[in-house]
């Protein structure tokens, strides 16, 4: 059996999700939809979830920790955070300026942990779920330096890149059918008895 982690990158999916279906598919099973991306002959070793803690808005702060808690109450996936930044955007025109934060970290992580798993031999297959090509260089490393392995990419819904797209060996969209098939269920509970309810808002 051919051994397959997902590296998946957690803003990126869920703005392209965001994008396409508005609120539809949040509360997403990474795992079911890793799994539902591998073809016979093929083995789910791990799915490691990149994301990072939203800041200062209370309402996504908490849709969020919910979503997160429910994905490790029922799911083996492994986690790595980056981290928000304040930026401030400032206005030319009117000289007004308001703060904008950016995700840091994130492509960072996840070419480590590719190029960990790569050459200490954690996989036979990547699959990474990102439209981000910033992950071109550790994918060339690793297909340079680990030829017998393959990297295979499935980009999130509105989300895709050409120069990606030409380094991986194959790749995929994110479709509707997947999506609605990998949810979690509405009501997960934690370990110690509290149940996580999906948002409301996230019909």
């Amino acid at each position: 059996m051919q051994r397959v982690i997902t590296y998946i990158d957690g803003f990126n999916l869920y703005f392209g999700m965001k994008a396409q279906y508005n609120n539809k598919y949040l509360w997403l099973d990474v795992e079911a939809l890793s799994n539902s991306l591998l073809i016979p002959g093929q083995s789910l070793v791990a799915t490691k979830y990149f994301t990072s803690m939203v800041t200062n808005q209370p309402d996504k702060e908490k849709r969020q920790r919910t979503y997160l808690d429910a994905l490790k109450s029922s799911t083996g996936c492994l986690f790595y955070y980056g981290r928000y930044q304040s930026n401030i955007i400032n206005c030319r025109g009117c000289g007004s300026n308001w703060p904008s934060p950016k995700e840091k970290m994130t492509d960072v992580n996840i070419a480590t942990q590719m190029l960990m798993d790569a050459f200490t031999d954690k996989f036979d297959v990547a699959i990474l779920i990102s439209g981000d090509t910033d992950l071109i260089p550790p994918i060339e490393a690793i297909k340079g330096l680990s030829p017998q392995k393959r990297v295979g990419l499935y980009f999130p819904p509105n989300r895709h890149s050409i120069q990606l797209e030409s380094v991986v060996h194959f790749s995929g969209l994110i479709g509707k059918k997947k999506l609605r098939e990998s949810q979690l269920p509405d009501n997960v509970t934690k370990p110690n008895g509290f149940v996580l309810t999906r948002p409301y808002t996230w019909v």
